[in-house]
């Protein structure tokens, strides 16, 4: 049943017009991106010639390139995953959901990967992106792998976050906006580590950004990787607790 539901999740996302213009405007700005870095690595070529261990094109090219798509993915991930549960509950379906004979675990998760099917298909169109490059020049697939590693689980966690909030509220804007604050607060939280002290050092832990930089650097990191499925698991927790305290007063 959970496949069920994602299917209808993502067939649902598939019918509004809403999902195939961000899927196309998302993937020419990072397409417009990804020329600029090409031209910028063309343009550095003869003076990295010069330098010993000089950075490649993954440096260069595929790093920036990740980095820019996961602050645009922030930025549309609160108008995907607004409509996810909200929308149900404005239109007076959650009881019909509510009374089918599925858990509600299989119904949140179901919800959620239908969800974060749609930015795999979007992840999937920018990896051949930095994919194309290996027509023309050597690339560190290495650092690609780890990069697409690190894009996935912030797309994993923006959309567990989003579900959440979507959770809340009936109203598909209020989520929207909710999501996006909070989304951003997880990313520059990472600002309020730069003084120093032990607590900001603490709070600069929370931050997505700082577990995200050392993928894009080829560096893997178990505890990277532990954070985000941390984030991932615990907002599905608490969104499916969310469901059953709804479903009580139906």
């Amino acid at each position: 049943m959970i496949f069920t539901i994602a299917g209808r999740e993502l067939r649902s996302l598939f019918l509004s017009p809403l999902a195939w213009s961000i899927l196309a405007v998302t993937l020419f700005i990072l397409a417009y991106l990804f020329l600029t870095q090409i031209e910028t690595y063309i343009s550095l070529q003869p003076r990295l010639a010069a330098l010993e261990g000089a950075p490649g094109v993954a440096d260069i090219v595929v790093a920036p390139l990740l980095a820019d798509a996961a602050v645009i993915l922030l930025l549309i991930t609160p108008l995907i995953t607004m409509r996810t549960i909200s929308e149900e509950r404005r239109n007076r379906t959650l009881s019909l959901l509510f009374s089918a004979p599925v858990s509600m675990t299989e119904i949140v998760v179901g919800k959620y990967l239908g969800v974060l099917a749609f930015f795999l298909i979007l992840l999937g169109l920018l990896a051949l992106m930095p994919l194309s490059l290996l027509a023309g020049t050597e690339l560190d697939t290495g650092k690609l792998a780890a990069g697409m590693l690190g894009l996935t689980l912030v797309v994993a966690a923006f959309s567990a976050i989003g579900l959440y909030m979507s959770s809340l509220t009936e109203q598909p804007t209020v989520a929207a906006v909710t999501t996006f604050g909070l989304l951003l607060l997880l990313w520059i939280v990472d600002w309020a580590g730069s003084s120093g002290t032990a607590g900001s050092s603490a709070l600069a832990q929370l931050s997505m950004l700082r577990h995200y930089e050392p993928l894009l650097k080829g560096l893997f990191n178990s505890t990277d990787v532990a954070y985000y499925l941390l984030i991932i698991t615990l907002f599905i927790g608490f969104t499916i607790r969310r469901m059953d305290a709804t479903r009580l007063q139906y």
